[in-house]
């Protein structure tokens, strides 16, 4: 599978209309890099004119700066709003919630100014205009899916709805955890809590997550985020349910089910 860079384009006097902002687990994590596949094959087979960074893209300096290192995080902002500026990028999709709400909310007062969806948008938009055709009685007609919330996707952004459609579209059952919307739980990974030690108490934030998923009787637990699907995984791991349960992101779901 080709997936052009900005580069390579920009070499060949064209330019993409889409950037697609790949991110550091997309990247580098094994897992993730299943949800980065499933998204180019999405965008490659409806001929979507998207490029990414490629070695040129920096972390979004997200993490540090939920971790409190303002100068870290402002030394790598800067440095990919002069290389998105120098490439004159103006419409970035991202897979990940992180990249998407730094990117969006946080970008702009250090001068990167860009159209930012998350991939959650894209997709219901593409399955709303037609582009994406999926399968008559596909492969989750019919079955039980639960949809986990991410924190910067619901709460930080108030998009709640663009997921659940994509998988309305699926003809799937859609089964609601207890905490969801803007009541949801956090998956436990937020606010760079990935890369730290957690604090004393006495259940882990993804073991109580993935214990109202599974209540839920859902077979697939749906997720939108690199990050929660990890802890997600993880939680449906220590219940020992891997073999009825699996977290899939929604671009895999679709990713299955199209034409």
């Amino acid at each position: 599978m080709h997936v052009p860079t900005v580069a390579e384009m920009t070499g060949q006097g064209k330019a993409p209309e889409i950037l697609f902002w790949v991110g550091c687990a997309g990247s580098f994590d094994q897992r993730a890099q299943e949800i980065t596949k499933a998204f180019a094959v999405i965008l490659n087979k409806i001929g979507v004119n998207y490029a990414i960074l490629g070695k040129e893209e920096m972390c979004t300096g997200d993490p540090a700066r939920r971790a409190g290192n303002e100068f870290v995080f402002q030394v790598m902002a800067y440095q990919n709003i002069q290389l998105l500026n120098s490439y004159n990028i103006k419409k970035i999709v991202t897979a990940c919630p992180h990249c998407f709400n730094i990117l969006k909310n946080e970008y702009p007062v250090l001068g990167g100014n860009y159209e930012v969806i998350h991939h959650s948008t894209f997709l219901q938009q593409l399955i709303d205009e037609g582009k994406i055709k999926l399968k008559e009685g596909g492969g989750f007609k019919g079955k039980k899916i639960t949809y986990h919330d991410s924190c910067y996707l619901g709460r930080a952004n108030n998009i709640y709805d663009a997921p659940r459609k994509v998988l309305e579209a699926l003809d799937s059952e859609l089964v609601e955890m207890k905490r969801c919307k803007s009541n949801g739980l956090c998956c436990g990974a937020g606010g760079a809590q990935m890369f730290k030690e957690e604090e004393k108490g006495t259940v882990r934030i993804n073991q109580e997550r993935t214990r109202e998923a599974l209540e839920t009787g859902a077979e697939i637990i749906a997720a939108a985020c690199p990050f929660c699907s990890t802890m997600l995984t993880d939680g449906v791991k220590l219940n020992e349910k891997e073999e009825n349960v699996k977290v899939l992101d929604i671009a895999e779901l679709i990713v299955e089910s199209m034409e």
